[in-house]
C-alpha cells in the first residue's frame, strides 16, 4: 500500500493502556496512520504483539513498512514493573529472572525497535523515533532497582543514538513523562508508595500533549517535569538532604 501524502505513518507500542494509547488516539485525531501496538488487543491496538519477543517485533515493524511504504514516526512506550528486594530476598540473593523480564520489555524492545526503523528514516533523510524513560533514573527509590536500571539504559542508549544521526534529518528523543496515573503507575501506590507530590504529577493527556508538540524539533530530552532534572545536581552538592527526602519513598515489594 503507497503511503497517503501528507500523513506520516506511527507506530505506538504500550497502546492498550495509558499513555500509549492516549498518543496513538492523539495521532490518529490528527490524521495520522497509526498502528497500535501491545499484548492484550484493546485500546488504540492494531497488532498484538509482545514487544519482549524482539523477533517478532522487528517483523511486525518489517511488515508495516512493507504494508505503508515507510515508518515516520516510532514511539516506543511499552513499559513494565516489578519491583524487587536485593537485600533480604533469602538464599542466592535477588531474583535475576525479574531482573531479565523487565530489561526485555523496557530496554531491549526499545533497542531492537529503535535499530529495525533507523535504516529506512537515515536513507529517506527524515524521521522521529521517541523512547520512554522514566524520572526515577535521576532519583531511583528504593524497590526498583530492575525498573530504574532498565529506564537508565533506555536513557543512555537514546541520547547515545540520538548524536550519531545527528545531522541526518532523524531526531531522536528520550521521554521523561513525570508520574501519570496509569495502570503501571498506580500499581506502586497500590503496594503502599505514596503518591509523588503535585509538581511531579501529569495526566495523560498532557504528556501525550507535550510529546507531539516536541518531536521532531532539536532537543533530545522531552521533560514533562522539568523540576525533576534537579535531582542531579542535588545529588552532587545537598547529598544529605537527598537521600533523606528519597529514604521515605521506598516500594514495598512482594504485594501484588
Amino acid at each position: 500500500m503507497a503511503p497517503v501524502p501528507g500523513k506520516r505513518v506511527a507506530v505506538v507500542t504500550g497502546a492498550s493502556s495509558g499513555i500509549g494509547r492516549r498518543l496513538a488516539a492523539d495521532l490518529r485525531a490528527g490524521g495520522d496512520t497509526v498502528v497500535g501496538v501491545a499484548r492484550r488487543a484493546e485500546g488504540e491496538v492494531d497488532r498484538p504483539c509482545d514487544v519482549s519477543d524482539t523477533d517478532a517485533y522487528r517483523s511486525l515493524l518489517a511488515d508495516v513498512e512493507r504494508e505503508h511504504g515507510r515508518i515516520d514516526v516510532l514511539l516506543n512506550v511499552a513499559g513494565v514493573d516489578e519491583p524487587v528486594e536485593v537485600v533480604g530476598s533469602g538464599e542466592g540473593g535477588a531474583d535475576l529472572g525479574v531482573f531479565r523480564r523487565v530489561m526485555e520489555v523496557n530496554y531491549f524492545a526499545v533497542v531492537a525497535g529503535t535499530l529495525a526503523v533507523l535504516p529506512g528514516m537515515v536513507g529517506r533523510g527524515s524521521g522521529i523515533i521517541v523512547n520512554v524513560s522514566s524520572d526515577s533514573v535521576r532519583a531511583p527509590v528504593a524497590g526498583i532497582s530492575a525498573y530504574a536500571g532498565s529506564k537508565g539504559a533506555v536513557s543512555a542508549f537514546t541520547e547515545s543514538v540520538a548524536h550519531e544521526v545527528h545531522g541526518t534529518g532523524v531526531r531522536v528523543h528520550v521521554l521523561y513523562p513525570g508520574w501519570v496515573p496509569t495502570p503501571m503507575g498506580l500499581s506502586g501506590v497500590d503496594r503502599g508508595m505514596p503518591e509523588p507530590p503535585r509538581i511531579s504529577r501529569r495526566t495523560e493527556e498532557q504528556v501525550a500533549r507535550l510529546v507531539l508538540e516536541r518531536m521532531g524539533r532539536d532537543a533530545v530530552e522531552l521533560n514533562a517535569v522539568k523540576v525533576a532534572v534537579l535531582s542531579p545536581i542535588a545529588r552532587a552538592f545537598l547529598p544529605r538532604l537527598y537521600r533523606r527526602s528519597l529514604q521515605g519513598r521506598s516500594v514495598p515489594a512482594g504485594n501484588g
